[in-house]
């Protein structure tokens, strides 16, 4: 079965304004952000890459546009079941304020039992998200062989319920796992089981420094902004 390469999209201008997006339309990549895009070709240059697969959401769509432009051949898909978590009545707010709010603790310790108000569980995230790259895999393996390796963009929350999914570790822990913005993480899914072989890997150490603010132990929902 194929390789799956996941890519969060670069840092947007909702993670500098710590704002929980969603949906919300028009949030784009910042400098950084587009920066990091820009570097995307170059270091999966050495990947057979035969499709590409990105949420609809502008911030993926401006990450993967550098490496669609050097590399014409690739197929580009439009997959909604790869979007950012619906965060309903929380989107758009800062998160600032949102962490007073009762369901933030349940986000945090216990995700299966949060469903945002207006929007979606966190469950539904996952399963979706899931049934997506199941069905990707057998496309992708159909028209391009068992080797075959694929990208797919899309968010903070997405890829790390991916990649709970794959390690089958309960949704309740997936607040353990960190992807930063255009990071690159890589399961590799075979007939019995999947194997994570890269898991937010950026090409850079300056995140792993010792923040001057210390990192709270809450996970940032919707996947923080990375390093500074």
């Amino acid at each position: 079965m194929p390789t799956l390469i996941l890519v969060r999209h670069g840092r947007s201008t909702a993670n500098t304004s710590g704002v929980l997006a969603g949906w919300t339309p028009g949030v784009a990549l910042d400098e950084r952000g587009a920066g990091q895009a820009a570097a995307l070709p170059g270091r999966l240059a050495g990947l057979p890459l035969t499709e590409v697969v990105t949420s609809p959401l502008q911030r993926c769509q401006e990450t993967v546009r550098p490496l669609l432009d050097a590399r014409p051949d690739l197929r580009a898909h439009t997959e909604e079941r790869i979007g950012e978590c619906h965060y309903g009545d929380w989107s758009g707010r800062k998160l600032a304020e949102l962490k007073d709010e009762p369901l933030m603790d349940v986000v945090q310790a216990h995700p299966t039992a949060a469903a945002f108000p207006g929007g979606e569980s966190m469950r539904a995230m996952q399963h979706r998200a899931a049934e997506a790259v199941r069905e990707w895999n057998a496309r992708v393996e159909r028209d391009h062989g068992a080797d075959a390796v694929y990208l797919m963009c899309s968010h903070g929350d997405i890829i790390k319920s991916l990649v709970a999914d794959a390690l089958g570790l309960h949704l309740d822990l997936f607040q353990r796992i960190s992807v930063e913005p255009c990071s690159v993480t890589a399961i590799r899914y075979t007939r019995l089981r999947p194997f994570l072989v890269r898991l937010g890997d950026t090409g850079d150490l300056a995140s792993l420094a010792p923040h001057e603010t210390p990192p709270e132990g809450d996970a940032p929902v919707g996947g923080g902004a990375g390093a500074p």
